[in-house]
């Protein structure tokens, strides 16, 4: 493999400046490192989340490498054979190829940038054996055998087990909930999310016994449907709704609409000239008259505060997609899965919701995430009461 275009600058100047006295400047300039030298934690891990935001709008993917001494006790043991680890891999290694500290004294990673997928063996393969044989053939057998090496391609499969998460947590230390830098407003989000889930569910609790009465006696099928969606990370979950539909009706015409919207395509195929573009199918047959009013009125959402109660969504966050959702976003669309735990209100229901495109729609998600505050959260849920009783672009 050639070496990628992208590189580091100023290596030799950025090693003269040190040794001048001169101090390093924050920013860009402190991940100009000599490459005689390693990545500290947080710097690999901010090159990991640049890496990863130019593959998801390239398309270039990229390998991410993991070596890891956990099964060395001896702490000293470990932090020497990393050191000796370290050196073998500067070695076998491009200029352009990022090491450091995934976890530091523990995990080394290296990422390998600008990787090419045009091999007969899997690039990850490729580059699993070049450096496991690199490491035998400068290290002992009994400091190998205990090092597991590990590689990883982003953008990830599509193809995960159903009991994994679309998403490996590895690519996203800068989305960890243990190195957030807002772990206490988000455990006061949980709490208010416990607190005021639990407090709507029995507020709402008679309203509740009369839509199930409605929708029991007004069409054959159980009162609640549950369906697949992907969590924070990809994590599955069942959501629950009130059924709005009939049973057994078809879910291709679902899963169309869903491939239309996502390529910008409206949803409403006869929308008078003038007037706003519907995203949602509207009319649909295989909707019940109570089913309609529910939605409308997005009563058939209530059920889904006992998901929020149980920790799998949030009062506010991004909409939660459905498996073949999922499978038909781009790159970067993944990311609303990936950043916040799934909200049952959000920006996209309190900003005109079936009149924005999905791409809109993705990056109301992405800048709620971005900008994403306690205060922000109680702004959205005193603005969802308004866009429920308007039920502006609901259908």
């Amino acid at each position: 493999m050639g070496n990628s275009p992208l590189r580091i600058p100023n290596l030799r100047e950025q090693s003269a400046r040190r040794s001048t006295g001169h101090k390093v400047k924050s920013g860009f300039d402190s991940l100009l490192v000599r490459r005689a030298e390693i990545l500290q934690e947080e710097t690999f891990h901010g090159m990991l989340t640049l890496e990863r935001r130019r593959a998801e709008r390239s398309h270039k993917p990229f390998v991410l490498m993991l070596l890891d001494a956990s099964a060395f006790v001896d702490a000293g043991a470990a932090t020497h054979i990393m050191s000796r680890v370290t050196s073998v891999l500067l070695k076998c290694t491009r200029e352009t190829d990022f090491v450091g500290w995934h976890k530091k004294g523990l995990i080394l990673g290296v990422i390998f940038t600008e990787i090419s997928l045009e091999f007969e063996n899997p690039i990850t393969e490729i580059l699993h054996s070049k450096v496991v044989n690199a490491l035998h053939d400068e290290l002992s057998r009994e400091v190998t055998s205990n090092l597991v090496v590990t590689a990883h391609l982003f953008p990830e499969s599509r193809d995960r087990g159903a009991a994994e998460p679309v998403a490996d947590t590895r690519f996203y230390p800068d989305l960890s909930q243990g190195g957030s830098k807002k772990r206490l407003p988000r455990v006061v989000k949980r709490v208010i999310d416990i607190v005021g889930s639990a407090f709507l569910l029995l507020l709402t609790s008679p309203l509740v016994a009369a839509i199930a009465a409605a929708i029991k006696l007004t069409s054959k099928g159980a009162v609640i449907f549950q369906q697949e969606r992907f969590g924070q990370f990809g994590a599955r979950f069942k959501c629950l709704k009130f059924r709005t539909m009939y049973t057994n009706n078809d879910p291709k015409i679902h899963r169309e609409y869903v491939q239309r919207f996502i390529a910008g395509q409206s949803g409403s195929e006869k929308s008078d000239p003038g007037k706003p573009v519907i995203y949602k199918i509207t009319n649909d047959t295989r909707v019940t008259p109570v089913g309609r009013f529910l939605r409308k009125t997005s009563l058939d959402e209530l059920p889904q505060f006992w998901n929020v109660l149980r920790g799998e969504m949030s009062l506010v966050g991004p909409r939660p997609p459905t498996p073949y959702e999922f499978e038909v976003y781009d790159i970067w669309h993944r990311r609303r899965v990936l950043e916040l735990k799934p909200g049952v209100t959000g920006l996209w229901q309190v900003s005109g919701r079936s009149r924005i495109c999905f791409d809109d729609m993705v990056r109301l998600d992405l800048r709620y995430s971005q900008s994403w505050s306690l205060w922000l959260d109680l702004r959205i849920l005193v603005a969802t009461p308004r866009a429920v009783f308007s039920g502006e672009g609901a259908y």
